[in-house]
């Protein structure tokens, strides 16, 4: 068995817009720095699958997925923030298959522990509609491959990126085969992702959110993995946990002031492999979201590397792994509080 396997988005760098905040050095910082710390060529490189429609089309609409192509064919925006090139069309569906090959491999063991670096990013994709930078959602199609055509019955989905996840939590959110949990800033774009949004449906207690305010930090992502998604976890009894990997939780990032740090990030992640090593075989993967400052690009990356490696971060780049400059706000508990009461965790 192979200890990771990645996914790269060969010709991403054709879907850009200048001065967009969601460009291609987010990516090439992140390949250049696990290949400079040994941590990238050592390990497998798989290629995209194809997605059939049937799994497109169980995520997306018919109607948004002519949409994309359309709009991408003239290389215009969706909305203010989310722009095409007459490449994204091709590119996002690339992203889509990597995240897929990137999971079955996951599943079907032939790899420890998976990591894609899917660009265009995903989350905020609706069934419906392309904002937040996104267009198809990447994770959601993943696991939809994984249900259709591996066998899966039970997935968790874990978002860690800065904003809440609205596209992977409304596809799935009356659904009870995919457990959503989401840790994000709020009050941020999109503005959903609140304690009461619990699932609906047959997914009702399938969503779990956990709403932070800013300068939450380091401790209080500790404390809400440990003390409300582990024994979450420990109840839906996943089979396999897929990672939305956004690092503008960072301390550095522009868009958001969570103030987690490079080191916080590895450490959540460090944590969830143990997990899945205990309890779902030791299937886990990331997927790339978010994220902004190229510098916690570099560290953050280099940090939930070392951790699904189950290895240290090289003395070399030890000088990286960084402390917030900021304060940390104990407004956090209120929300801790809450949700251990919504949830009946003692």
């Amino acid at each position: 068995m192979k200890d990771l396997a990645y996914f790269y988005p060969d010709g991403h760098q054709d879907h850009y817009e200048i001065g967009h905040p969601e460009r291609p050095e987010r990516v090439e910082t992140i390949r250049t720095a696990l290949k400079t710390a040994g941590m990238w060529d050592r390990y497998i490189h798989l290629e995209p699958l194809i997605l059939p429609e049937g799994v497109l089309q169980a995520i997306h609409s018919p109607g948004y997925l002519e949409t994309i192509k359309e709009v991408s064919r003239k290389g215009i925006h969706f909305d203010a923030d989310t722009y095409t090139t007459p490449a994204s069309w091709e590119l996002a569906l690339k992203s889509a298959g990597g995240a897929a090959a990137v999971a079955s491999y996951v599943w079907r063991g032939e790899t420890k522990r998976g990591f894609a670096l899917t660009r265009p990013p995903g989350h905020h994709a609706t069934q419906n509609r392309a904002m937040g930078f996104c267009l198809l959602n990447n994770i959601a199609l993943a696991a939809e491959y994984l249900f259709t055509f591996e066998g899966a019955s039970r997935l968790a989905i874990i978002d860690l990126d800065l904003h809440h996840g609205n596209g992977t939590q409304d596809i799935f959110y009356m659904r009870s085969d995919v457990f959503y949990v989401s840790t994000h800033q709020y009050p941020l774009y999109p503005g959903t992702g609140w304690l009461e949004e619990t699932g609906d449906g047959h997914g009702a207690k399938s969503t779990a959110n956990f709403p932070l305010p800013p300068h939450s930090g380091d401790q209080a992502f500790s404390v809400i993995l440990e003390e409300l998604i582990i024994p979450l976890l420990e109840r839906y009894q996943p089979e396999m946990i897929l990672v939305s990997y956004g690092f503008d939780t960072h301390w550095s990032d522009p868009l958001g002031s969570l103030l987690l740090t490079s080191q916080g990030y590895g450490s959540l992640i460090e944590r969830l492999v143990d997990w899945a090593d205990k309890k779902c075989q030791g299937r886990i993967a990331l997927f790339l979201e978010g994220g902004y400052n190229l510098s916690a690009a570099e560290t953050c990356t280099l940090s939930v590397a070392a951790a699904l490696l189950g290895d240290r971060v090289p003395e070399s780049y030890k000088k990286l792994i960084d402390s917030s400059p900021q304060r940390e706000s104990q407004a956090w508990h209120s929300i801790h509080n809450q949700a251990k009461q919504l949830w009946g965790i003692e």
